[in-house]
């Protein structure tokens, strides 16, 4: 017999039983959306995270006192008892390190607001205290005026750099440069207004004040860890960069030989590969919950298949008594169990790519539907269709035609 045939037939029964096929397809459209719901979520996340990421650059990396994600218990106490990252080891770099181009000595507080006569912002202004190379390290573009320069640092001068977000917020239609604004009570002249950013991970790049980074200290506290951001003179030459930059701070912070580095240097790469470690994990646990779902759908396959069986018990004894064999039998009733797992993996795949499409208009996240879930999944309905299937279809196999004739 050909599989023209049994197919022909698998289709016929489970139509002739919509509403029990329906139902059983039910356990296996849900494991199956969930599957490429999930994976869809998460990739598409992942993607977004890729791209903003990468806006620090290829060729920049940072140094700080903590590792870029935050930790508890007894490493926060490690980490906490560090020596602070120092305007001097800035320094050290900036004289001795031979692939870097620009080493920003920087830091923050968050949280702030700035105002203008009778008008101000809401308290989410990020403010940032920085050195000239600041902007260059991190990517930051002056569009009108100028960016903190040496002697603004040096003389400790209460000058500003805004984002677009706070011109638009004080100065809907004035110049800002030249004006003064206030900035924890204190007054600051605007001599800048950098380029328009966007946002990361949701978070406004342009609601950003850069002061000199010898004001800030005087306002925010000089015993504070700053962070370098740090520009190798190349792509090409990232990795001699980061490599020189770990030796010069190992001098200067006097680390022992064999000790761990006592600071944290981190990278778009670096943070990609921590993230990616992370939703790898994320999707094992994904595929192991759906997993659960099909074989449950699987089980639900079996018992309608042995119920199958035995209504058509009539139908199986007068195919033998007609010719048909063992393996005619078996064959058929494989391929129903399998056509119907099949049937509800493609529509739990349709359900869920256009589940991913409507989050992808409906959040900042890609659609991202990833195929090689969509052929597991495929693979995953065959197997549960094969395997569920096997006993009803061996135990149609194994009736005994005269039996089955007398039987009602």
């Amino acid at each position: 017999m050909n599989l023209v045939e049994p197919i022909r037939m698998a289709f016929n029964s489970l139509w002739a039983n919509k509403l029990r096929s329906s139902l059983t397809l039910l356990g296996v459209i849900i494991g199956v959306f969930t599957i490429i719901g999930m994976q869809s979520v998460i990739v598409g996340f992942q993607k977004n995270v890729h791209k903003e990421l990468s806006a620090l650059g290829a060729n920049v990396f940072q140094v700080q006192k903590y590792p870029s994600i935050n930790v508890g218990g007894q490493d926060r106490h490690r980490y906490r008892n560090r020596k602070d990252i120092t305007w001097e080891n800035g320094k050290a770099i900036q004289e001795y390190a031979t692939h870097v181009a620009a080493v920003g000595i920087e830091n923050w507080e968050f949280g702030q607001i700035v105002k203008y006569k009778e008008k101000r912002t809401a308290p989410s202004v990020t403010v940032a205290g920085g050195t000239p190379e600041f902007a260059i390290s991190n990517g930051y573009y002056v569009e009108f005026g100028r960016f903190i320069t040496d002697s603004d640092v040096l003389h400790n001068r209460k000058v500003a750099v805004i984002g677009v977000d706070i011109v638009e917020e004080l100065f809907p239609y004035v110049d800002p440069l030249g004006k003064e604004i206030k900035v924890a009570g204190k007054p600051f002249r605007i001599i800048g207004v950098l380029q328009e950013m966007g946002s990361r991970f949701g978070n406004s790049r342009d609601n950003r004040l850069v002061m000199p980074l010898s004001t800030w200290e005087s306002m925010y506290g000089r015993n504070r860890s700053v962070n370098l951001t740090i520009r190798a003179t190349s792509a090409e030459e990232f990795q001699q960069a980061m490599d020189e930059v770990i030796s010069i701070l190992r001098t200067v912070r006097k680390v022992p030989v064999g000790e761990p580095n006592d600071f944290e240097i981190w990278s778009s790469e670096s943070q990609t590969s921590q993230f990616d470690n992370m939703t790898r994990m994320v999707r094992f646990a994904a595929i192991g919950i759906a997993s659960i779902s099909l074989l449950v759908a699987g089980i639900g396959i079996m018992n309608i298949m042995m119920v199958t069986v035995t209504e058509r018990t009539r139908e199986i004894g007068i195919r033998k008594a007609i010719g048909a064999q063992r393996g005619d039998i078996l064959r058929q009733f494989l391929i129903e169990s399998i056509i119907l797992s099949v049937i509800g993996g493609i529509i739990g795949i349709i359900i869920g790519i256009v589940v991913a499409q409507i989050l992808s208009k409906v959040t900042p996240l890609p659609s991202a539907v990833p195929t090689w879930t969509i052929l597991l999944a495929l693979i995953f309905c065959s197997v549960i269709g094969l395997f569920f299937g096997l006993y009803p279809a061996a135990r149609a196999a194994k009736m005994d035609p005269i039996e089955s004739l007398r039987y009602e």
